[in-house]
C-alpha cells in the first residue's frame, strides 16, 4: 500500500490575549490507500481539532501552527499557499463533520451544497452532478433523494441532513476521508449500512479513512490502526487488534474497561475517575497523572516521549512496558 498522509511531529497553539497555550502536541501518525485510522478518547481530547488541523481549516488568528509537517501525497499541506489549499479540500481530501447543521448553509438547499464542490473543481457539469448527489443519497438510505435534493437543511432530520453530508463528502471520489463522529445522530440499523456504504467506497477507490469516534465497539469493526488521544496528545497507536486485546497505556485501559461490551454479565461497569484536564492546566508531566491508579512520583515532572510496547504499539508512559 502506498502513503496517503503522513502527519509528522506536529504542534498546535492556542492564541489567547495574555497567552499562547498548546493544544496538540507532537501529533504524529501515517495513512496508507485503502487503511482506515481510527482516534478514539473522550470528548475534549483534542480529536476533532486534529482532524481539522491537518488541511489548516482552524483560523489563524487563533491558533498558531507551530511546528511540524503535514504530508499528503509529497505536497506539505501547512506550507502550500491558501488558494491551493482549497483545491485539496473537498477534491482529495474530504470532511464528514461532528455537526451536520453546521455543514449546511440553511439559506441554501441541500442539493445546491452537494453539487457545489465537483463544480468547483471542474469534476462533471451540473447534471452529472446532480445525477451523482442523488444516486449517493439514495445509497446512505434517504427516501425520495429528488425530494431531499430540493429541501432546505431545516426540512430534514438531524439524522438524515447526517446522511446527506456523508454523502456530500464522497461526491468528489476523494483520495482521504476525514470522518469525525459520522453516526453519532444517526440510529443503529442506519449505522450498519453507512459503515458498508464507506467501507465499499473505501474498497472501490483505495480511499484513507481518519475516522474519529468515542464507540471503541464502532470503530473495533472498521480501523486498521487505532490512535488512541488524552488531552492533546496520542499517547497511544498501534494495530487496533493489539490494541484491543493488549492495551499498554493506563488510559486506554482504562476507556476498554470502561466499554460495557467489555464486561461480564453482572460485574459492575468501571468507570476512569476525574476529568480531562483543561489546556491551561497541563502543567510538565503527565497529563493522565491526577487519573491514573499506576502513576508514580516521576510521572509528575516527566512528560513521556513515545516508545515502542513489548506489544509493538507507540506508547506514551513512564510505566508502560
Amino acid at each position: 500500500m502506498s502513503t496517503l498522509l503522513t502527519v509528522n511531529d506536529c504542534n498546535l497553539s492556542l492564541i489567547d490575549k495574555k497567552a499562547t497555550y498548546p493544544i496538540l502536541n507532537q501529533i504524529g501518525f501515517s495513512v496508507q490507500a485503502g487503511e482506515t485510522l481510527a482516534l478514539v478518547g473522550e470528548s475534549g481530547c483534542g480529536k476533532s481539532l486534529t482532524s481539522l488541523m491537518i488541511t489548516k481549516l482552524l483560523p489563524s488568528n487563533i491558533f498558531s501552527y507551530d511546528s511540524g509537517e503535514v504530508d499528503f501525497l509529497g505536497r506539505n499541506l501547512w506550507s502550500l499557499a491558501p488558494k491551493d489549499l482549497r483545491m485539496i479540500r473537498g477534491q482529495e481530501i474530504a470532511y464528514v463533520f461532528q455537526e451536520p447543521f453546521s455543514a449546511f448553509d440553511p439559506l441554501q438547499k441541500v442539493g445546491k451544497q452537494m453539487i457545489e464542490a465537483p463544480l468547483v473543481h471542474s469534476l462533471s457539469n451540473e447534471h452529472q452532478a446532480r445525477q451523482k448527489a442523488l444516486s449517493l443519497l439514495e445509497k446512505v438510505g434517504i427516501t425520495d433523494p429528488e425530494m431531499r435534493f430540493d429541501s432546505y437543511p431545516g426540512q430534514l432530520s438531524g439524522g438524515m441532513l447526517q446522511r446527506a453530508s456523508i454523502a456530500m463528502s464522497l461526491m468528489c471520489d476523494p483520495k482521504l476521508l476525514i470522518a469525525d463522529e459520522p453516526t453519532s445522530a444517526i440510529d443503529v440499523t442506519i449505522q450498519v449500512q453507512l459503515v458498508d456504504l464507506i467501507q465499499r467506497i473505501q474498497k472501490e477507490n483505495k480511499m484513507g479513512i481518519i475516522f474519529i469516534s468515542h464507540d471503541i465497539g464502532l470503530v473495533s469493526h472498521l480501523a486498521d490502526q487505532m490512535g488512541v488521544m488524552y488531552a492533546g496528545r496520542i499517547v497511544e497507536i498501534g494495530n487496533s487488534d493489539s490494541i484491543l486485546d493488549s492495551p499498554t497505556h493506563p488510559y486506554t485501559q482504562g476507556l476498554l474497561s470502561s466499554y460495557p461490551g467489555n464486561q461480564k454479565r453482572g460485574n459492575k461497569l468501571e468507570t476512569i475517575e476525574g476529568q480531562v484536564p483543561q489546556f491551561k492546566d497541563y502543567g510538565n508531566g503527565c497529563r493522565f497523572l491526577n487519573r491514573c491508579r499506576k502513576s508514580q512520583n516521576d510521572c509528575k515532572s516527566w512528560l513521556p516521549i513515545s516508545k515502542k510496547s513489548q506489544n509493538g504499539q507507540k506508547v506514551e508512559c513512564l510505566i508502560a512496558r
